[in-house]
């Protein structure tokens, strides 16, 4: 795992019971228009979605996801109601899953965790980033191959689109795919890696931390700030990205639930 989260201020004066006056019947309300006082970094999913991302963003409400087929990433408000948890259902459907980064409010009754996890976040502070000759950018006629990798080496989630998120660079030996990394989230400023993985028969190799430079590098170039997220208790990972240059910023918490139905 590579992901994030946090709050949204609605511009909109609530009700008594916690309600925005507008037209819920139509299942539409204005998302806020800003994280105000928040770092982009502490709720990442929205402010890709209402950033660079903002082309895969499925809205209802004030809920915010991608298309499920690009990445599992949905963005909750941080004071979510009832009826933001209702958007949520309406967006993922009857027994559909979605996945919260760091977002730290209760689940509503019928919800299921299927999954729980702390997480780190690490940003560049410094890295000494660079190309790497080896690498290749992967694209959609690579997506069999980069699947395959995944499901051996479980990096944290990857869908048929997900390579559509940024830029992904790729070692190949023998022409066959080993190690690789890229880009996922993009909030303002800043670009997540993520699916960092290798072949199990060529680790130790440092195919990994080349890869991770070599995608920072790119990152970087644009003016953005590298960042990643890793499961807390990866400490292999977590160590390598530390000794590479990305300090911990913060811990995190990534959760998966199903919709009730």
């Amino acid at each position: 795992m590579s992901g994030s989260r946090q709050s949204v201020q609605h511009p909109h004066e609530r009700s008594r019971d916690g309600r925005v006056p507008g037209d819920r019947a139509s299942g539409f309300r204005p998302a806020p228009s800003a994280d105000a006082g928040r770092h982009p970094l502490d709720h990442p999913v929205h402010s890709a979605l209402t950033g660079a991302h903002a082309h895969f963003a499925e809205r209802r409400g004030r809920v915010l996801r991608y298309p499920a087929d690009v990445s599992p990433w949905l963005a909750l408000p941080e004071d979510a109601d009832a009826a933001d948890w209702a958007d949520a259902a309406a967006l993922a459907g009857p027994g559909g899953s979605v996945s919260l980064a760091g977002h730290p409010g209760p689940t509503p009754d019928g919800w299921e965790i299927t999954f729980l996890a702390e997480g780190v976040q690490l940003v560049d502070a410094g890295a000494a980033t660079a190309p790497d000759p080896e690498a290749v950018r992967l694209g959609p006629a690579d997506v069999p191959e980069i699947l395959d990798l995944v499901e051996r080496t479980r990096p944290g989630p990857f869908l048929p689109r997900t390579v559509e998120m940024g830029t992904y660079l790729g070692i190949r030996r023998d022409g066959a795919l080993v190690a690789m990394a890229g880009e996922r989230m993009r909030p303002e400023g800043h670009s997540e890696i993520s699916a960092v993985c290798t072949a199990p028969e060529f680790r130790g190799q440092g195919l990994a931390a080349r890869l991770v430079l070599a995608v920072a590098d790119r990152v970087k170039a644009r003016g953005d700030v590298p960042f990643l997220h890793a499961a807390a208790d990866n400490t292999n990972a977590v160590r390598l990205y530390e000794k590479l240059g990305f300090p911990l910023r913060r811990t995190t918490r990534f959760v998966a639930v199903r919709v009730p139905g």
